[in-house]
């Protein structure tokens, strides 16, 4: 009985993973299509379409937000405590080179203006290195 439960258990963190993946493609897809959809698919004239792919993004993103939570819910305490210490570690590394990028660029000590896609991409990069530490540290 046992081994059901555990195989049980396996299943559905194998199921909430894959709809978090499929949830963080639809959400990707829809920022692309929010982005480049005035540019190529619909034009700038046509504002409904793009507050519509704008809406899109944000109900997308909420579906997103709810799969990774219950992502978060379906792994073992060891794997929750290494995603909570990677988000943390990221928050704080957004919030602090953030602001010292604002308060560099308010003074004029940075020559050149960076392209904001780079601060997520920035992100994501601290968070898989924050996961891969994490899981080496608790290995």
């Amino acid at each position: 009985m046992q081994a059901h439960n555990a195989t049980g258990d396996y299943r559905e963190s194998i199921r909430t993973t894959v709809r978090l993946a499929l949830w963080t493609l639809a959400w990707v897809a829809s920022v692309a299509l929010a982005k480049f959809g005035p540019e190529r698919a619909w034009g700038s004239q046509q504002p409904v379409a793009s507050w519509a792919a704008v809406a899109a993004t944000l109900a997308v993103g909420i579906g997103w937000i709810v799969a990774f939570t219950r992502f978060l819910r379906e792994q073992d305490e060891l794997q929750r405590k290494i995603v909570q210490d990677a988000l943390g570690i990221t928050l704080g590394v957004g919030w602090v080179g953030g602001f010292a990028y604002i308060v560099a660029d308010a003074a004029d000590l940075v020559a050149y203006d960076v392209n904001i896609a780079a601060f997520p991409v920035s992100l994501g990069v601290v968070y898989l290195l924050a996961i891969a530490v994490g899981k080496i540290r608790y290995r």
